[in-house]
């Protein structure tokens, strides 16, 4: 190594250093040979040796090339960029385009030696400049030169026209406003018969078409019919072998043309019409057997696709496509498909006519291909090919490859979902899904199939049969397996008694303990997931109810998890156990058939379970201080820094809606929130699974709750099942909605406490509220022996001389406080004070003495149908409460 580095001086040759180099056989050898000729050349740029400069600067670009720095060497191409001789220049212009760049400030030094060369007489020095700067060319360059690079746009040499026409190009990127001083001679260039010179003023036209819009229709106006003529005499021309590949003449300046006439066509229905028959020339006369005469073809496809309305030529651009759909080229296939997703919304009928080429394409074992033609497929359903199309597709599925079963299974459950004829094609088709790739539907979609069964009440039977025999067939899959434990548990009874029978349908054989075995091999799968065994014993629970006979087995099925090690699995093992044993009485309540589920809320809750846009047309309130904002819900009000929820309340009780998912009515007076607060008590027992009985009284209902003989809670709620939990009696939920309504720590009983329990107020009144439209006055009492409990009289008054209609009075504390709200005496408040509203409200302080009471209210009102909204913070309470 030491030989080879010695042999290095300033005069080494290039040749030789790079023969060293390339004999290195580690990177630190290699790095030793940079860093020794690196010292040479410094040195000889410090002996200012000017017969060296030229080789020098040859040996940093390859140094350059390689990785290193050398930066010490950009004065050197600034040096031979200044000489006179054109060997010199050439390598300083080289030098110059690779070792420096816009943001380097060394190259302000070179503008004035730019200037002096493009106005050099010898053209070859001429083109250097021009080239050098249409490679590094800053903004400020841009504009110092631009004037020069104008002037050379009609110069006598065709090479410096085609090289001004690139530099002008980067000058208007850096510069727009540039792009004015270029369209008189950029229209000029597009007359000449140098097809290098046309082609480089075909794209800087294009450039500045898409920069100044004066200039696209002064290009429009001008030079559309020249462009034309241009296209055509190039598809007419003969052989010409100067500019002949693959048998078409120029291809490169095809593909120009047709893209500045999609510019100028787009948007203007003159320009277009000037164009179409030469396009549709271009379309019909190109050889589409080699890549030159495809790649014109694509972009005529585009060009048609994209200028204005043209039905005649559109189709013949959409049968293009499906000829490259049958091309061998993966290639060429993709590019078609990729087109073709765009001309689905143009011509839907024309993409239709290429169906059959487009499903054979998913079926392609290049990826890329299979996956884009999927989408294609997707956009290309409707409902009058929805089953033909799913019928293509779900056979592919039990062929498809692996990894592309998911993307498939989406795809078809989506499919399904949106264009289904009616109900029963649509489990067909599910369940057809859910045997062939079951493990790769999501549980959304599952979920959606057991809304749709739910409704579907003269299916029943024949869905858990036909679900019967798919788990016989096969059991491997996991979403199968949910939808079938859950329907036998539901319907395991039509199953037995061959309910339902459909014309179609072969009749099956199944007993009691046939449909037992198949919950309990699926309980005993290694691969069954939490979920699926949850379902299992939830199954097996109602089953106990709809097989009596087989109740003891069922108990054996669920004991054996008593000792799961998933806390999960062997809590319901031991509470379905004592219900199987200790509450038989209210097991037949607690099982029953579950209620139909709404199709229309499952697909709200769906819907709103992604991100959504919320629209600027939404609901807005006028917020006292002047800013419109959105109404937002009673819990958001337990958020004190928070606003910005953009949902409308719709009353009161819309907290219990969101808290519990179900519709309750807005009051609207005593009478429609007691039934409001009724509802919402039954949606509390649908959400624990509680039933029973009917009863006559409370206590009766109470007694469910009740200790047993050993004083050991009987374990009723299942509020850990799935969410197709166990339906209630609705008169029992009836009876126990006091009591229940306790859990919620916010809503208590209805009963207003005797008057003789109270004592007169002892605390003064308060203005809580008042603003230029509203004024809300509180009044206190205390109950005796409860220091804790207070009672306050809401008084609301109108102050403004118009009625205030739908009024709503809404109000938030923290968590050491608890609220309970009665409806208001009317949702009217009269004109000018003439009349008021009054609300009670009853505050429990578990920190009395400690903390004294805040709150946070909110008032909304209509004010001639316009939405109205005031908010305020109420701390200045007495003290003592």
């Amino acid at each position: 190594m030491d030989s080879i580095i010695n042999t290095f001086t300033s005069g080494t040759r290039l040749r030789d250093m790079i023969r060293a180099i390339r004999a290195c056989k580690t990177a630190a050898e290699e790095r030793a040979v940079v860093r020794k000729e690196c010292a040479a050349i410094r040195a000889s740029i410090d002996e200012n040796d000017q017969e060296e400069r030229h080789r020098n600067l040859a040996k940093l670009m390859f140094i350059h090339m390689l990785g290193y720095a050398t930066h010490f060497g950009q004065m050197e191409c600034l040096k031979l960029i200044a000489s006179s001789s054109f060997p010199e220049k050439r390598i300083g212009y080289l030098g110059l385009m690779l070792l420096l760049d816009e943001r380097q400030e060394v190259l302000m030094l070179v503008t004035n030696s730019l200037k002096q060369d493009l106005n050099h007489t010898n053209p070859y020095i001429v083109g250097l400049a021009v080239c050098a700067l249409g490679n590094i060319c800053s903004a400020e360059m841009a504009r110092d030169l631009a004037p020069e690079v104008e002037r050379l746009l009609q110069f006598r040499d065709p090479n410096i026209r085609k090289k001004a026409a690139l530099c002008s190009i980067r000058i208007i990127k850096k510069v727009p406003d540039l792009s004015e001083n270029f369209i008189n001679p950029t229209a000029s260039l597009l007359k000449e018969k140098h097809h290098g010179v046309l082609i480089t003023a075909i794209q800087l036209c294009t450039d500045i078409c898409k920069l100044c819009p004066e200039a696209l229709e002064y290009f429009r106006k001008k030079c559309t019919d020249v462009l034309v003529k241009t296209l055509r005499d190039a598809v007419n021309s003969p052989y010409t072998p100067e500019y002949d590949i693959s048998g078409i003449t120029d291809p490169f300046l095809h593909i120009r043309l047709l893209r500045l006439l999609r510019v100028l066509g787009q948007g203007d229905a003159d320009a277009s019409d000037c164009m179409n028959d030469i396009l549709a020339q271009v379309a019909s006369k190109t050889e589409s057997s080699k890549n030159a005469g495809n790649a014109i073809l694509y972009e005529c496809v585009e060009t048609i696709m994209s200028i204005e309305d043209n039905g005649g030529l559109r189709v013949l651009a959409i049968n293009i496509l499906g000829r490259f759909l049958s091309n061998r080229d993966n290639n060429i296939r993709y590019v078609a498909l990729n087109m073709l997703m765009k001309a689905i919304s143009v011509d839907s009928q024309a993409v239709q006519r290429h169906r059959a080429t487009i499903l054979e394409c998913v079926k392609d074992s290049d990826a890329s291909i299979r996956k884009r033609a999927l989408e294609l497929v997707y956009l290309l359903v409707n409902e009058t090919n929805v089953e033909l199309l799913t019928k293509e597709l779900i056979e592919y599925l039990e062929v498809s490859d692996q990894e592309f079963k998911g993307d498939l299974t989406a795809k078809i459950c989506s499919i399904v979902e949106k264009f289904s004829p009616d109900k029963i094609w649509y489990i067909d088709q599910m369940l057809k899904v859910l045997s062939e790739a079951g493990n790769f539907v999501k549980d959304e979609v599952c979920h959606a199939l057991i809304v749709v069964i739910s409704n579907a009440a003269d299916l029943h039977g024949y869905t858990v049969r036909a679900l019967y025999r798919l788990f016989q067939a096969s059991s491997e899959q996991e979403s199968l397996i949910r939808v079938a434990i859950w329907c036998i548990g539901e319907y395991g009874d039509l199953l037995i008694s061959n309910i339902g029978m459909l014309d179609k349908e072969d009749p099956v054989t199944v007993t009691e303990s046939d449909a037992l075995d198949v919950v309990e091999t699926a309980m005993k799968r290694h691969s069954s997931d939490l979920t699926t065994k949850a379902m299992t014993l939830i199954a097996l629970l109602k089953l106990s109810s709809r097989f009596p006979s087989c109740s003891e087995r069922i108990r054996e099925i669920i004991i054996q998890n008593k000792g799961n090690f998933v806390l999960e699995l062997q809590q319901r093992s031991i509470e379905f156990n004592s219900i199987l044993e200790k509450h038989k009485n209210i097991r037949s309540a607690l099982v029953e058939r579950m209620p139909v589920l709404d199709e229309a809320t499952f697909s709200g809750r769906k819907s709103s379970s992604v991100p959504t846009t919320f629209s600027t047309t939404a609901t807005s309130l006028k917020v006292p201080n002047g800013t419109a904002k959105p109404a937002a819900p009673l819990v958001d009000l337990l958020d004190l820094n928070s606003d910005d929820v953009p949902a409308p309340s719709s009353g009161g009780f819309d907290f219990l809606q969101d808290l519990l998912g179900v519709d309750v009515a807005p009051s609207s007076g005593p009478s429609n929130a007691n039934q409001a607060m009724k509802t919402g008590a039954d949606a509390l027992l649908d959400l624990l699974s509680i039933g029973s009985s009917p009863v006559q009284n409370s206590s009766a209902a109470v007694d469910i709750f009740s200790l047993s003989q050993d004083k050991t809670p009987p374990v009723v709620a299942l509020d850990g099942l799935s969410s197709h939990s166990l339906p209630p009696t609705r008169a029992a939920s009836q009876h126990i909605a006091g009591p229940i309504l306790d859990l919620l720590d916010g809503f208590s009983s209805n009963s207003p406490a005797p008057e003789n329990n109270r004592t007169s107020p002892s605390y003064p009144s308060i203005v809580a509220f008042e603003s230029s439209n509203l004024r809300i006055n509180f009044s206190f009492s205390k109950p005796d022996g409860n220091p804790q409990s207070t009672e306050i009289q809401a008084t609301f008054s109108n102050l403004s001389q118009n009625v205030y209609t739908d009024f709503i009075f809404q109000a938030a504390v923290p968590k050491f406080l608890q609220l309970h709200l009665d409806p208001a005496s009317s949702n009217t408040l009269p004109a000018g004070g003439a009349d008021s509203v009054n609300q009670t409200l009853r505050i429990t302080n578990t920190q009395h003495g400690k903390k004294s009471l805040v709150m946070r209210i909110r008032i909304a009102y209509k004010v001639n149908g316009k939405d109205m909204l005031e908010e305020g913070q109420i701390s200045h309470f007495p003290p003592g409460l």
